[in-house]
């Protein structure tokens, strides 16, 4: 049996390139970065190397940088670092975040003194903005708006740069969990200042476990591992030597294929959608995941007319692999917090899933998805 792989919101297929670069090295740079001899050197600096040039491609300094195992671990280390360490009483974020933001907000919510608002949204999970200027305006604390640059389930894109202008404006502080953002849309933060955003390898085709989030230089970040001095102080804990180098191949890849890859796999996009319309009556499209404008091109959120129960079973089935929501949820029998944040429950009971795409992927595999769809649910 084929296997037609549509969860690359959920993780992407490793690149070879990257597969040689992560076992060269694995074989070669086995020291430990933090040790004085030469084995331990030539290790320390090919990581200083690699964090130089993930930085160039944000406009960044390297020692914004700093290497995490992936994007919850880096949400978790700036949310936590506001509000313990940067004075940040006023959380601003909205209900369709990813849970590395959700959770941690509420666990830190437990523990301080904090005020969370919720920003609104639009019937198709936007950011309402003349809201999230009354937020900010609310009061003279000091806020942080966490705001997500694409959305994991739906695709949707926030302007980043109105809201990092709205956050400066009103001496606020921004991040963002650009996962699903990084190696798919060029961050400039010389256009767009941003305070903090995150990464994570694995969304664009490099190794799991590694990430890294960008702290904008004059921020001092205290650790939430403890253990060691590693990452300037930021991050107790060995570096994860090879993960790291196979990130920035990963990324270099992606940044230099990014104009080209975007155009194919939009392009497989809005075939994907024009089939859907014309084989399925009453087929709806979750958040603004079939717009070209306001969604990621990598994103398709499908709602079907009424609920099939076994519909991701099924298509499993035929070698279909495909998310009904945030993979990091699969097991989870509540649903999809997004859905259920932006959709009537009558829809939101409907079964949804989420198609997300690589240049990996061809029409000839939509033409079969389609064709498996028709049998199962028509």
């Amino acid at each position: 049996m084929k296997t037609i792989y549509l969860d690359n919101a959920a993780t992407t297929p490793i690149l070879l390139e990257v597969i040689d670069v992560i076992s060269i090295e694995m074989a070669n740079v086995y020291g430990n970065p933090s040790s004085i001899h030469h084995v331990g050197r030539k290790a320390k600096s090919m990581v200083e190397t690699a964090r130089i040039n993930i930085a160039k491609h944000f406009n960044a300094s390297a020692q914004e940088i700093v290497f995490t195992a992936g994007g919850s671990e880096a949400d978790n280390l700036i949310l936590r670092n506001a509000v313990t360490n940067l004075g940040v009483t006023t959380i601003i974020l909205s209900k369709i975040e990813h849970h590395a933001v959700l959770h941690t907000m509420e666990n830190l919510k437990k523990e301080f003194d904090i005020s969370v608002k919720f920003v609104d949204l639009d019937e198709s999970g936007n950011v309402n903005y003349a809201h999230l200027e009354q937020l900010l305006q609310e009061s003279d604390e000091k806020k942080l708006v966490s705001l997500m640059h694409v959305n994991n389930e739906i695709g949707n894109i926030l302007n980043l740069k109105k809201v990092s202008e709205m956050s400066i404006a009103n001496n606020a502080l921004f991040h963002s969990d650009a996962v699903q953002g990084v190696g798919h849309f060029n961050i400039d933060l010389k256009e767009i200042p941003l305070d903090f955003f995150v990464a994570s390898a694995h969304k664009f085709h490099g190794p799991k476990g590694v990430g890294f989030a960008y702290i904008k230089r004059g921020f001092g970040i205290h650790p939430i591992l403890h253990g060691g001095e590693q990452e300037r102080g930021a991050r107790a804990g060995t570096e994860n030597v090879h993960s790291i180098l196979g990130m920035e191949k990963a990324l270099e890849i992606s940044c230099l294929n990014m104009q080209e890859e975007s155009a194919y796999i939009q392009q497989l996009k809005n075939y994907f959608i024009e089939k859907l319309k014309q084989n399925f009556k009453g087929i709806e499209f979750n958040g603004a995941s079939a717009s070209e404008t306001d969604s990621s091109y990598t994103i398709l959120n499908v709602r079907f007319p009424k609920e099939y129960v076994m519909l991701l079973f099924n298509l499993d089935l035929k070698g279909i692999a495909v998310s009904g929501g945030s993979a990091c949820q699969s097991g989870s029998n509540m649903g999809s917090h997004v859905l259920h944040a932006i959709l009537p429950e009558k829809e939101a009971i409907k079964t949804s899933v989420r198609f997300s795409f690589s240049k990996f992927n061809t029409t000839e595999e939509i033409d079969y998805v389609i064709f498996s769809l028709i049998k199962l649910i028509n």
